[in-house]
């Protein structure tokens, strides 16, 4: 099997499994929970920077990508802090509802900011997870805001890393190093008010765990991304919410009523048009020789 595929397999397992790890520490705010994240993000990758000696490109960080990653770090602690509070509160289906539809924002993403001109099955596709989520809307009485902050921001952070100049482990050290002053300030904080959760030596392990856990996924994923085809990551992709859905529905035994089924069976119908869609177009422009186009990540 193509090693590719592990590591990307790897990456979207372990985020599928996320809801296991973020319980053990349901006890402790999510907003707490993104702190340390961060700053334990930002030790693990500083640490493998420094053992790579791979230090030099912070040097040539000019005050445009400043701003970029400033944007996108707070793209992604507004996802972090929405998935933490969803896992921590019983909504890991709609978590799981939100990255299904992802690549779905990514496609309207790319016609409203990039100018790109989608197929019509892709239209098709959209259109029937939008059906979804306004059946959701109507039949439930609320709007799925879980799953709709949760692909808006990850959909938005996506687009901005697409066009970034610097690599996923590069990228995450640069967003972390941003959020760090607000992320330790928050902790000294509640530490003084004595406001602090996870005191136990349990909670503290699992805590410093975030980080290795958070970035080792994004380095599995890059790894994955840059040996297999665009439309093979596409396919793989839906192991993790789909992962997350399972949780949710056997292990965590939230309510799973008609109308969710209605809605996720309209989202589930668009992913496989939109699946389907893509490897037809990857084996055509593979031609005889089979070979797909690659995925390139900076």
């Amino acid at each position: 099997m193509n090693p590719g595929i592990l590591y990307a397999l790897g990456a979207y397992l372990s985020w599928g499994l996320f809801p296991l790890y973020f319980r053990q520490i349901a006890a402790v705010p999510a907003l707490q929970i993104v702190a340390h994240r961060t700053l334990w993000s930002l030790a693990f990758v500083a640490g493998v920077l420094l053992v790579t000696r791979n230090l030099r490109w912070l040097r040539g960080v000019d005050a445009a990508t400043w701003r970029r990653f400033a944007l996108s770090a707070l793209l992604i602690a507004i996802n972090w802090l929405t998935y933490v509070w969803a896992v921590g509160h019983g909504h890991v289906i709609d978590a799981s509802l939100g990255y299904f539809i992802n690549p779905l924002v990514n496609v309207a993403l790319g016609y409203a900011v990039l100018h790109e001109r989608p197929r019509p099955l892709q239209w098709l596709a959209v259109g029937l997870a939008a059906f979804g989520v306004l059946w959701l809307t109507l039949a439930g009485g609320r709007l799925p805001w879980v799953a709709l902050v949760l692909a808006l921001s990850f959909g938005v952070y996506g687009l901005m890393r697409k066009t970034a100049a610097l690599g996923a482990i590069e990228g995450l050290t640069l967003e972390t190093l941003i959020l760090a002053p607000l992320a330790g300030a928050g902790l000294a904080w509640w530490w003084q008010a004595g406001k602090l959760a996870g005191q136990t030596a349990a909670d503290w392990a699992w805590l410093v765990g975030t980080g290795p856990v958070t970035a080792g996924a994004l380095l599995l994923f890059a790894a994955g991304a840059r040996r297999i085809p665009l439309a093979t990551l596409g396919v793989v992709q839906y192991a993790s919410p789909s992962l997350q859905f399972l949780l949710g529905v056997f292990l965590f035994h939230e309510p799973m009523d008609a109308n969710r089924l209605v809605a996720f069976g309209c989202i589930w119908g668009a992913l496989a048009v939109y699946s389907a869609e893509g490897l037809w177009r990857a084996r055509r422009a593979a031609g005889p020789s089979g070979t797909a186009p690659q995925c390139r990540t900076r």
